[in-house]
């Protein structure tokens, strides 16, 4: 039986942290973004979905194969 590939999406932060809350900033430092315009790729899990939902005005979102 094979078993199903989890998604995986595409961060990438599209807008400054400068002046946001520091909860923000925080959760950008914990999806592992460095800087403006740098992007990750993480798992589809309902904790990083959290993420992404939390901080969505500053991130530009694509899934991946």
């Amino acid at each position: 039986m094979a078993e199903k590939q989890a998604k995986k999406l595409r961060i990438t932060q599209v807008r400054s942290g400068i002046g946001r809350q520091g909860k923000h900033r925080r959760t950008l430092l914990a999806l592992g973004i460095k800087r403006h315009q740098h992007s990750v790729i993480h798992e589809d899990t309902p904790a990083i979905r959290g993420m992404i939902n939390q901080i969505g005005y500053l991130l530009g979102v694509q899934e991946v194969d």
